[in-house]
């Protein structure tokens, strides 16, 4: 299978996804503007559609282990998330806005198939040797998409209005369907969940349910995907609990997240005061796309050149001295500091992508790649929440608490202890 499937094909099908993702929240932002009037509504639009993600990533993640061919369940939630951005945008203006509002949130469960569930997928595409590289390749479509996504949204309003481009951050995620689809079926055909006299039973890393359990020619089914699914998150979480690397680089992904958020909510007031103009805020998410792509670049030409867990902390470092920079409020030094974010938080990336294929155990690897994607979504809109507010007081305390929220992820990297009987990295 994983000669039939060629990987470019499973490269653009994830860049194409991923664009059309990292497009619809900034259009969404500017429909909601456009057809609401209230900056208000139009922001809850934006955090409806990244919030609920953390709700989504366990379950999808979850189905798309147990999936005999996970591309097919992964083609079904790229276009349910396209027809949700769909609907979010006719509800627009002629539905009560808290069903809108409700439309993004369900449509953001289904955001970590486009994060999680594309990489959790590339050991059945490559080989084991080809994994490290291509692990950095497929983190640079992030950057790509971080890159073009943003600026496509903000031309195509610009040209064609706010609900256009909408429509096309939903016709690029439909566009990768065919890509997602044509995935291989697992190689080893033993459901997840080990069967007996065809019923299934749940894996021996959980207990099995108590009591008895309703039956019908739907009620019994439904009840036992149910149970199984609770089962099988219970054990991704324990995993990622018990396993000290993945415990740490899933808490200084999180975190250094969370900081992002807090910095990105601070990019308007920023170019406005020291860029002259609040529309060249957006600028720095491209100069920080660049550099990650770039920084990216070296890593797959070298991938084991640094180990990633050193990344991940360093990444964090490197994120934290961005925000602190930019509180000189010179130009010169806010463009260079965006530059030195980007260079952080790519091979950041890259470094989790790692540590999730080496750590996490097969039958629940897209599991704990779609819920750490869940993970990083919430925590970087609960960022955004939280620094909004406190860079309209105060820029510069905002910009020190993104600071202060980055060097909280390198060190949380080193507040879990490391496995016993094995160093921790260097």
């Amino acid at each position: 299978m994983k000669r039939r499937y060629s990987f470019p094909v499973h490269l653009t099908g994830a860049a194409v996804a991923r664009t059309g993702d990292e497009m619809a929240g900034p259009a969404l932002v500017l429909a909601g503007l456009a057809l609401t009037g209230s900056a208000a509504d139009a922001s809850l639009l934006l955090a409806g559609v990244t919030v609920s993600s953390v709700l989504g990533g366990p379950v999808l993640g979850s189905l798309l282990d147990r999936a005999e061919r996970p591309g097919r369940l992964l083609a079904a939630a790229l276009a349910l998330y396209a027809a949700g951005l769909t609907a979010v945008l006719v509800g627009l203006g002629r539905l009560p806005f808290a069903l809108t509002l409700a439309a993004a949130a369900l449509t953001g469960l289904l955001g970590p198939a486009l994060s999680g569930g594309w990489t959790a997928q590339l050991p059945a595409v490559v080989r084991d040797d080809r994994l490290d590289r291509a692990n950095a390749l497929d983190a640079m479509t992030f950057g790509a998409a971080g890159l073009a996504g943003p600026a496509l949204a903000g031309g195509t309003a610009e040209a064609l209005g706010a609900p256009t481009a909408v429509v096309l951050s939903a016709a690029l995620v439909a566009l990768a369907l065919p890509a997602a689809w044509a995935l291989p079926a697992r190689t080893d055909p033993t459901p997840k969940s080990p069967t007996r006299g065809g019923r299934p039973r749940p894996v021996p890393s959980g207990p099995a349910p108590s009591g008895p359990v309703p039956s019908g020619p739907l009620v019994g089914p439904a009840v036992g995907l149910a149970v199984g699914l609770a089962v099988d998150i219970a054990a991704g979480l324990r995993a990622v609990v018990r396993s000290p690397a993945l415990a740490r680089a899933t808490l200084t992904s999180v975190v250094s997240c969370t900081a992002q958020g807090m910095l990105t909510a601070c990019l308007a007031l920023l170019g406005e005061r020291v860029l002259g103009g609040a529309g060249r805020g957006a600028m720095l998410l491209s100069c920080a796309a660049v550099s990650a792509l770039a920084a990216n670049a070296v890593l797959a030409r070298f991938p084991r050149a640094i180990a990633p867990d050193t990344l991940l902390w360093t990444g964090a470092l490197l994120q934290a001295a961005a925000p602190a920079a930019a509180v000189l409020g010179h130009p010169t030094v806010l463009v260079a500091a965006a530059f030195v974010a980007g260079i952080g938080e790519g091979p950041q990336l890259t470094a989790l992508f790692a540590v999730r294929h080496r750590e996490a155990p097969e039958r629940l690897r897209s599991q704990i790649f779609t819920t750490g994607a869940g993970l990083k979504i919430t925590g970087f809109a609960l960022g955004a929440v939280v620094a909004g507010p406190v860079a309209a007081r105060s820029l510069t305390g905002a910009l020190l608490l993104a600071t202060g929220t980055a060097v909280l992820a390198a060190l949380a990297f080193f507040a879990v202890p490391a496995a016993r009987g094995r160093a921790a990295p260097a």
